[in-house]
């Protein structure tokens, strides 16, 4: 089942029909989908596809020249080129007479398996971009290595892209068509659990209930879920321990770096560094309060809901869980699921509203959402909202954000309302969103104040279906 990709698939058909020579670089985490993301785009369409493999050189080479002699001749043979520079140059020379497409899967494999192959690439393109009709695709999902080998000034290859796509997954929205049919309730618990990475919605089965799925994804020693985020770290970085430690610190509750580095048991400036590598790896990511570019106030969450849940639930539970007890494990975690679901819930919202303003429906034009948090003059304690985002400096948006069973009182849009005049904005709208509805009391000094919309839970689900195949 391939869903949305949209805008990625509409811009790898621009480029194949430019009819001119284009160099495409893909990049993301494992899991994201973006092989699958290319196979959609090459359907029905010629091309060599090659994948690397973790092996030496001549393996590789072995491999693409298989492609490329299928390619050429329609059957594949063991013939290998004497070299990757021959091999590629033999490919630019057939992109002189037709459109041609070559793609590259796994590149960090390739080039760490051959030091010279950027050089050599760099090389060709200069030589050939003029005259060739050749679609070069670059996809790897090392982030570091596409980022700092290939994206980067210091690489060959810097400036002969002519474009670049970092593949995200999916938002809430996309990810709910996976599980179309699931409640609306359970597809907010599963998004939350798996997040919005394909390869990780498609171990959920929407035909099942969230306990079910749970215990046969995340709590049985075999399933593919209950060993990923360590493997995934393993692949991507040395000195796992550390990493392990980090992301298990913020799981945990502790968000600012003196506490992360009091659970660790490292100096800040070691902290820092790994979590700049997490950072960078879009497992955890950096918050400052709206606003403000740099804080005192720095806080550090996980951004990969997988990896929120796995930490949070499954990594304290690793004994019971190999001994059988997915029983006792699940009773363990069931109880907090609504509080977890908390900032999930939170992070729907500030989709709904991006959807919103993509799609012009939204009263205030912001151009970025985000938390805030401080001091409360008046009362001189903490106090945070939820969610803010400003148009300019008169106009701006406030949001709360209320994932309970019970419905949602006065109080919360009163206390919003109050809050957001910590802030010098004449011109304000709120919105509150909750899972459970609204009081009467709610909805009626919604109206009376005017500058309210009240969402539901509900409501936000039903954009789901607006999302295309």
């Amino acid at each position: 089942m391939f869903i949305g990709r949209k805008k990625e698939l509409a811009s790898l058909e621009k480029m194949y029909r430019s009819g001119r020579f284009e160099f495409c670089v893909i990049y993301g985490r494992r899991r994201v989908g973006k092989t699958a993301l290319i196979n959609h785009f090459l359907s029905e369409k010629k091309a060599i596809y090659f994948m690397g493999v973790e092996s030496n050189e001549t393996q590789n080479l072995i491999n693409l020249s298989r492609q490329i002699n299928e390619y050429t001749s329609g059957i594949e043979t063991e013939s290998k080129f004497s070299s990757f520079q021959t091999a590629l140059e033999t490919v630019f020379e057939l992109s002189k007479k037709e459109r041609t497409i070559l793609v590259i899967d796994e590149y960090p494999y390739v080039a760490r398996s051959s030091k010279s192959l950027s050089s050599t690439l760099q090389m060709i393109i200069d030589k050939y971009k003029d005259s060739s009709k050749l679609m070069l695709i670059l996809c790897g999902s090392s982030m570091s290595y596409m980022v700092d080998n290939v994206l980067a000034y210091k690489s060959p290859l810097y400036g002969r892209r002519t474009a670049q796509m970092k593949i995200e997954p999916f938002d809430f929205f996309e990810a709910g068509t996976y599980l179309k049919n699931m409640s609306d309730t359970d597809k907010a618990l599963a998004y939350g659990i798996v997040g919005g990475t394909p390869q990780y919605l498609l171990q959920f089965s929407d035909n099942a209930s969230i306990e079910e799925n749970i215990k046969r994804c995340f709590l049985d020693p075999v399933s593919f879920l209950y060993e990923e985020p360590v493997n995934l770290i393993k692949q991507e970085i040395r000195e796992p321990a550390i990493y392990t430690a980090v992301i298990s610190a913020i799981a945990s509750g502790a968000s600012k770096m003196s506490e992360i580095s009091v659970k660790v048991g490292e100096n800040t400036n070691v902290c820092s560094a790994y979590l700049t590598n997490l950072i960078n790896l879009g497992i955890i990511v950096k918050e400052t309060p709206y606003g403000e570019d740099r804080s005192r106030r720095t806080l550090y969450r996980l951004e990969d809901n997988m990896f929120r849940f796995w930490y949070r639930f499954v990594l304290n539970n690793i004994s019971l869980i190999s001994r059988g007890a997915d029983e006792l494990v699940y009773k363990r975690i069931e109880p907090h699921l609504s509080e977890y679901m908390g900032s999930i819930f939170e992070d729907i919202c500030r989709q709904y509203l991006w959807k919103l303003l993509i799609e012009g429906r939204c009263p205030v034009e912001f151009s970025s959402l985000g938390r805030w948090w401080g001091t409360d003059p008046e009362s001189r304690s903490q106090t945070e909202i939820d969610i803010m985002g400003e148009q300019d400096k008169n106009t701006a948006l406030f949001g709360e954000c209320k994932w309970t069973n019970e419905k949602t009182d006065t109080g919360v849009l009163e206390l919003l309302i109050k809050r957001s005049r910590l802030f010098h904005y004449s011109n304000v709208h709120y919105y509150v969103f909750s899972r459970s509805g609204f009081t009467d009391g709610c909805i009626t000094k919604a109206a009376e104040t005017g500058n309210v919309t009240l969402v539901t839970y509900s409501d936000i689900a039903a954009e789901i279906t607006n999302v295309p195949d």
